[in-house]
């Protein structure tokens, strides 16, 4: 398996587990940085890697009036702040082409939305920037399907590459996950991420936006770590009722160090 670089650490066979985990979205810097502090000294505490998560923009929103983020702009400001207050790797995604180089100068992941892990000009120009790429394998792809996504990525001369699973779309409005997947693309060669979060998401399940379903995020997390995983992508909030999006499927920080301890214990068992 390709040993990926992340700002100081190392993913992948042999390598600890990492956590990136942070807001849906960019509230604010204020807000953003108090979530990812809390995230912070509990990844400290549990010696596990941290990278700080959150988007700029979210695009593939349910309706045209629903909060996208604080856009290109300011949002790289305030992760460029964020990076710097809490000293480590910041991860957002990218929607664009041109997004990319732009992004590559704050960012040490780039991560391509799901919906979007077909599109060969994103993927490539994201590629090319030679940060750390995190694709999530759409809810439409197969895992053995995303043997195709890594040899854009493989075309472009990167090879610091991981591929994320978040569920297959089940009938209308909900995902499950087949766990094989995690194994299928960990074959492939590169580290693999689960994404236990959006996981549980009920895409357009509340009419104008997306429903969730959280309480079920411990149990799809331990599965995943159990199954073998490299890194783990949580979408975390002091109060997911007041997120801006994405809040039905987050994790509320205060259950946070209770579902990383349960994690770090499974994973101890499968890497033993």
């Amino acid at each position: 398996m390709h040993i990926v670089k992340v700002g100081p650490y190392r993913v992948g066979e042999g390598q600890p587990l990492m956590l990136m985990a942070g807001p849906c979205v960019l509230e604010g810097y204020e807000r953003s940085l108090a979530i990812g502090k809390m995230v912070k000294a509990i990844c400290d505490e549990l010696k596990i890697p941290y990278v700080f998560k959150a988007s700029f923009d979210k695009a593939n929103r349910s309706s045209f009036t629903s909060f996208r983020g604080p856009g290109i702009d300011l949002g790289l400001k305030i992760l460029a702040k964020i990076k710097e207050e809490l000293k480590v790797p910041v991860v957002t995604d990218v929607h664009e082409p041109w997004q990319a180089e732009k992004a590559a100068e704050v960012a040490d992941i780039l991560q391509i939305p799901a919906f979007l892990s077909r599109q060969t000009d994103l993927i490539y120009a994201v590629a090319k920037t030679g940060r750390t790429v995190n694709v999530k394998k759409g809810q439409f792809l197969a895992p053995w399907d995303m043997v195709n996504v890594v040899k854009k990525v493989e075309e472009a001369g990167n090879e610091n590459l991981m591929l994320c699973e978040r569920g297959v779309t089940y009938g209308y409005n909900t995902l499950i996950n087949d766990m094989r997947g995690i194994a299928i693309m960990r074959e492939i060669g590169y580290p693999v991420v689960m994404d236990a979060t959006h996981s549980v998401q009920t895409p357009g399940g509340d009419g104008a936006k997306n429903g969730g379903q959280s309480k079920y995020v411990p149990h799809i997390t331990r599965a995943a770590a159990a199954v073998g995983i490299d890194a783990l992508f949580l979408e975390v909030h002091d109060n997911p009722e007041e997120a801006l999006s994405d809040g039905p499927n987050m994790v509320k920080l205060d259950d946070l160090k209770k579902l990383l301890e349960d994690v770090l214990a499974i994973d101890r068992i499968v890497r033993s």
